[in-house]
């Protein structure tokens, strides 16, 4: 009993509260921090988590990429730079939808990357008027890339249209001939 006692005449001393409400504010104590310390991420949650082969979409159009935006859980999330298409799945904090940069996902977004530029306008594959400085800014992005994603497919221009985006009208003259 010798040691229980002088337990409990220490705490006394030291806290100036009887050892029955030290214990329980200490078990409460342990309680709110269990509780507390739940809300937030442990560190096993920021291990990388094995990741499935990317999906490879091979050659595909603008319009066609826009599917890869996140709006489909099922998909992928697609993000093209230089034509070059990069599954961002693995980060889908920021390229997920309600993600910081989640409006880049299922687009070319060269031109909005190297601008640094968030309005719609500028995500497009069209890098005319760039500056040297702009140009490589977008290099380093696309190294960046590079480096964290893997490249799934790329982007090819429309069948209905030329290689600056413009609409191509295909006129069949052996059909024109029949009808006349």
């Amino acid at each position: 009993m010798g040691i229980y006692s002088t337990v409990m005449e220490t705490v006394t001393e030291v806290t100036g509260l009887s050892p029955t409400a030290f214990f329980t504010i200490l078990a409460m104590m342990v309680v709110v921090y269990n509780i507390v310390s739940g809300m937030f991420l442990g560190p096993e949650d920021f291990r990388q988590k094995p990741q499935k082969e990317p999906i490879q979409v091979g050659d595909i159009t603008e319009s066609e990429l826009r599917a890869y935006d996140g709006s489909d859980p099922r998909k992928p999330l697609l993000i093209a730079i230089r034509g070059q298409i990069h599954d961002v799945s693995s980060s889908k904090m920021f390229y997920g939808r309600g993600g910081a940069y989640s409006m880049f996902t299922g687009r070319e977004a060269s031109r909005a990357l190297a601008m640094l530029s968030f309005k719609p306008e500028d995500l497009t594959g069209n890098l005319e008027g760039l500056s040297a400085e702009e140009l490589g800014v977008l290099e380093d992005w696309e190294s960046k890339f590079i480096e964290k994603y893997p490249v799934v497919g790329r982007v090819v221009p429309a069948p209905n249209s030329s290689e600056n985006g413009e609409r191509v009208h295909i006129q069949d003259n052996d059909r024109n001939e029949k009808m006349e």
